[in-house]
C-alpha cells in the first residue's frame, strides 16, 4: 500500500486541490510522535479564508481515517498515525517481493530524455574536475531510467576549436612522437602548455594558431589527419576512465559532429531576422534580456561552441524528440546556457523550455586550483587508482584473508571518490579531503558500502528464513524508523528527479545506513530473544539490503558483498 497516496486520497475528499499537488505538501514529521504523514494547510488559508490551525481541525474531524491508527490536527498540521503492523508487512514484503525493481516506476514510459554529460576535451587529461559532470550526469541517467524514462547519454566531446590549431602549431613543432603514442595524453598536454608558455613571448603563435585552426575547419588534408589523430589517441585513454567507472554512452557525437549542421542553423537565424553584424561579427542580439549577444561567427568567419550548441540542441529534437534535454555542465557556463535557450526561443523553438542546465561547482585541492593551460592538473585515472590502492591498504591491515581483494578494493575505492561527488547540492564546491571521504564512519561511501556488507554477513550466518513470519515483533522505535526510511525510496527518487538533484538519493541512502546501524547496535539480530522476533528482524536486514544496494545503483556505485 502506498500510505502517502492514501492520506493524499483521504485529503483530496476534503479539500480543493489536485491530487498531486497534496502528494508534493505531504511531508514526513521530524519526530515520530508527532505521526509519520503530515499535510500543512497553509496553502488553504486564503482560498477558505480560515486560519491554517481551524483548516486542520474541520479536515480532522471529516476525514476517513480507516487504515490509519488515528489522524490528529497539531496545529496548521493535520497529522496521520499510520496502523504499524500493517504498515512494517507491507512495506518489508514489498522491498523483497519487488528485489531489484523496487523502488522503480513507469511514470516517464514513452518519454525520451538527452542528457549531455562528462564530455571532456580531446588531447586534454580527463582530470578530477570532469568526474563531477561524468558522476552527476550517470546518476541522473540511472534516476530517470528507474521511473521508465528512455535516456540518451551523450558525450558531447570537445573535439573542435581554436585549441585543435594551437595543437597542430604545437605538434610540428616540439611533439616526441614516441612519447605521442607511448602516453598521448601526457605528450599532447605538455606540448599545449608549453604553446602558451613560448605565445607569452611571442604572440604571433596565437596568429598561427587561429591560422591552423582554419585550415582545419576547411577540410585540409593534413590538418584533418592529425585532428584524427589526436581525437582517436584521446578516445582510447577517455574509456579506460569510463570503464573503471561503469559509465557507458548512447553516442559520442562531439562539436565535430555538428560542422556541416552549422549553416542551416544559421541560414534559420538569418530567415528570422534575428541575425546582425556587430564589429564584423555576427550575433544575436540579447540587450532586451540582460545579456550580452549570442556570437554566431567571429569577424574572421570561424563558428564558436554556441554555434555548435545550438546546431546540437535542434538535431536532438528533431532525432530524439526529447521531453527534456538536460546539459549537465559547470556554474561558469551558466550565461552560455541562458544565451543558447534564449535564442532558441527567438527562432521559435517553444521547446527551448524543455532544455535545462543542471550547473555543479568547483572540485579543489586544499590551495591547489586546477588550470590545462599551465599543465597544472590531476589526472582522475591517477585518484582512481590512488583510492584503491589506499582502500587495499586498509583491508590488508583489517582484513588480509578476505576473498577477491582487489575487486573489493577497487569497488569501494572508486566509490568513495565517486560517493564525494554526489553526497551534496551539485552547486556546492568539493574540496577533497582523503581522510574523510575513505572513513568507514561518517556519511561517506565506504561506510554506505560497508553497511550493506554488515547485512549480508549477518543474513549468511542465519541461513535461509523459512515459514510464516510474525511481524508484530518488530514493535522498537529503532525498528519502525528503518521501516519508514526504507518505504521511503520512491520518494527520494521523484524528489531527485523534480530538482535534478542525484544528491537527494545519497542522502537518503546514508539515512537509511544510519537507521540500519542504530537497529543493529540496539538489538541482537541472531541472538534475538526467541526464533520469531528473530525472523522477523533477519526479513528486515534483507529488505534493507535492498534498498542500499537499489540506491547504490542509481548513483552509479556497485556493493560488495564481504568486506
Amino acid at each position: 500500500m502506498d500510505y502517502k497516496k492514501l492520506v493524499a486520497e483521504r485529503i483530496k475528499e476534503n479539500v480543493d486541490l489536485e491530487l498531486e499537488t497534496i502528494e508534493k505538501l505531504i511531508e514526513i514529521p521530524p519526530q515520530s510522535r508527532m505521526g509519520d504523514y503530515a499535510f500543512p494547510c497553509f496553502q488553504l488559508s486564503k482560498t477558505l479564508r480560515k486560519a491554517p490551525n481551524m483548516i486542520a481541525q474541520d479536515i480532522k474531524e471529516k476525514v476517513n481515517q480507516d487504515g490509519f491508527e488515528k489522524v490528529e490536527n497539531l496545529g496548521p498540521y493535520l497529522n496521520f498515525f499510520v496502523d504499524k503492523l500493517a504498515f512494517t508487512k507491507n512495506t518489508i514484503e514489498k522491498v523483497i517481493s519487488k528485489g531489484d525493481k523496487y523502488g522503480s516506476s513507469e511514470i516517464g514510459k514513452g518519454k525520451n530524455i538527452t542528457i549531455d554529460y562528462s564530455s571532456p576535451n580531446i588531447a586534454k587529461p580527463f582530470h578530477v574536475g570532469h568526474l563531477f559532470s561524468t558522476a552527476i550526469g550517470n546518476s541522473l541517467y540511472q534516476i530517470l531510467s528507474s521511473q521508465g524514462y528512455n535516456c540518451i547519454g551523450i558525450n558531447h566531446l570537445g573535439d573542435w576549436g581554436t585549441q585543435f590549431g594551437k595543437l597542430i602549431s604545437a605538434y610540428k613543432k616540439w611533439c616526441d612522437d614516441e612519447a605521442l603514442e607511448k602516453d598521448p595524453i601526457k605528450e599532447l598536454l605538455r606540448i599545449y602548455v608549453k604553446f602558451h608558455d613560448e605565445a607569452e613571448k611571442d604572440p604571433s603563435l596565437e596568429d598561427e594558431g587561429r591560422m591552423y585552426f582554419k585550415k582545419l575547419e576547411d577540410g585540409c588534408e593534413e590538418e584533418v589527419k592529425l585532428w584524427q589523430r589526436f581525437k582517436d589517441l584521446s578516445l582510447k585513454e577517455f574509456k579506460n576512465v569510463y570503464e573503471m567507472l561503469g559509465v557507458e554512452f548512447d553516442s559520442y557525437a562531439g562539436e565535430s559532429f555538428y560542422n556541416d549542421k552549422m549553416d542551416d542553423v544559421i541560414q534559420e537565424i538569418d530567415d528570422k531576422g534575428i541575425l546582425v553584424e556587430s564589429n564584423g561579427a555576427k550575433v544575436v542580439m540579447l540587450d532586451e534580456y540582460n545579456m550580452p549577444p549570442c556570437i554566431i561567427k567571429k569577424a574572421d568567419g570561424a563558428t564558436i561552441y554556441a554555434t555548435r550548441d545550438l546546431a546540437a540542441a535542434t538535431y536532438r529534437k528533431k532525432n530524439y524528440d526529447f521531453a527534456k534535454s538536460i546539459y549537465v555542465v559547470g556554474m561558469d557556463q551558466s550565461l552560455h546556457f541562458k544565451q543558447l535557450f534564449t535564442t532558441l526561443k527567438l527562432m521559435g523553438h517553444d521547446w527551448a523550455d524543455s532544455c535545462k542546465h543542471v550547473a555543479f561547482g568547483l572540485v579543489r585541492f586544499a590551495d591547489k586550483k586546477l588550470s590545462t593551460r599551465k599543465g597544472d592538473v590531476i589526472f582522475l585515472e591517477d585518484l582512481l587508482n590512488e583510492s584503491i590502492e589506499k582502500i587495499l591498504e586498509v583491508i590488508n591491515e583489517k582484513n588480509p584473508d578476505l576473498e577477491n581483494k582487489e575487486e573489493t578494493a577497487k569497488k569501494i575505492g572508486i566509490g568513495a571518490v565517486v560517493f564525494t561527488y554526489l553526497k551534496n547540492n551539485r552547486e556546492k564546491d568539493i574540496v577533497f579531503d582523503w581522510k574523510e571521504m575513505l572513513s568507514f564512519d561518517g556519511e561517506t561511501g565506504p561506510y554506505v558500502q560497508y553497511s550493506y556488507a554488515r547485512g549480508k554477513s549477518i543474513l549468511r550466518k542465519a541461513g535461509e528464513i523459512t515459514g510464516d513470519v510474525d511481524y508484530s515483533k518488530l514493535n522498537s522505535i529503532e525498528e519502525f524508523e528503518l521501516i519508514k526510511s526504507l518505504e521511503g525510496f520512491n520518494k527520494a527518487i521523484l524528489d531527485a528527479i523534480d530538482r535534478l538533484e542525484p544528491f537527494m538519493v545519497t542522502r537518503y541512502i546514508i539515512e537509511v545506513a544510519k537507521g540500519f546501524n542504530k537497529f543493529y547496535n540496539a538489538h541482537n539480530i541472531i541472538n534475538s530473544q526467541d526464533e520469531e522476533t528473530k525472523k522477523a528482524r533477519l526479513k528486515l536486514v534483507e529488505a534493507t539490503c535492498q534498498v542500499i544496494k537499489n540506491g547504490l545503483k542509481l548513483i552509479g556505485l556497485e556493493v560488495v558483498e564481504k568486506m
